[in-house]
């Protein structure tokens, strides 16, 4: 998993090509075609080598110069925090899907992991999501550690806890709470392990999607581990 931190602003996300006024200003073909190819190369970049990767990479792989990012993106915490947002939003739509299409809870999550692995979006998440802190005995989390509602209640020694960050984005929020939903049904059909949180689930993601320069292999590879951790999700009889 090569997804790093960085630092996010609380300034509102900049919508590239917009007016004074607010509307969104149509871009010339060679501008919107040169946007597309930025966006594409930040996937693929950060995608890589995680959020760190510098927009001189992004650049390069978009085969335009510095200067045409930065003009769509004034700052690379604009640009991650575009990607980091669509992708966002795309898991949440694959969990939906999931949960509204299989009837099975078992099925739902684990087309939900299968859909969202092989889209590759788990390397994309936003950092904030991401982040697990460990729980020292006997110790409770800090503010800015507290578990989201669907997580499990029980502290322990070791145990991780997922952060959500500061002031938390809606779009992550929404992912959370559906992702949730898989969970507390899997878990309520006796089909998932007791102790699998949101946390787990979405490491699952991250961590089962890796990038590898020849496709066939990262496809192979995916597939191979994600069967291996679904094992490990899944309750067993007593």
């Amino acid at each position: 998993m090569h997804v790093q931190d960085t630092h996010w602003s609380a300034a509102p996300l900049a919508s590239a090509g917009r007016t004074g006024g607010g509307r969104a200003a149509p871009l010339r073909v060679d501008a919107q075609r040169n946007l597309e190819h930025v966006l594409r190369a930040a996937r693929e970049v950060f995608g890589e080598l995680g959020y760190g990767a510098p927009m001189e990479d992004v650049a390069r792989r978009a085969r335009v110069g510095v200067g045409t990012v930065y003009r769509r993106f004034p700052s690379k915490d604009v640009l991650v925090r575009r990607i980091a947002e669509e992708e966002t939003a795309r898991l949440t739509e694959q969990a939906r899907t999931a949960l509204g299409q299989e009837d099975e809870p078992w099925s739902a999550l684990s087309r939900f992991l299968r859909t969202s692995v092989a889209s590759g979006a788990g390397r994309l998440l936003p950092p904030q999501v991401l982040r697990v802190g460990v729980a020292e005995e006997g110790g409770t989390p800090a503010a800015d550690e507290a578990r989201v509602p669907q997580q499990r209640s029980q502290a322990g020694a070791g145990e991780l806890r997922l952060v959500e960050g500061a002031g938390g984005e809606p779009g992550t929020a929404a992912l959370l709470d559906v992702v949730g939903r898989l969970v507390e049904r899997a878990r309520a059909a006796g089909e998932l392990r007791a102790d699998v949180s949101v946390s787990d689930v979405l490491l699952v993601i991250a961590t089962a999607a890796p990038s590898l320069p020849d496709a066939a292999q990262q496809a192979a590879a995916s597939a191979r581990l994600l069967d291996i951790l679904l094992e490990g999700l899944r309750s067993r009889p007593a």
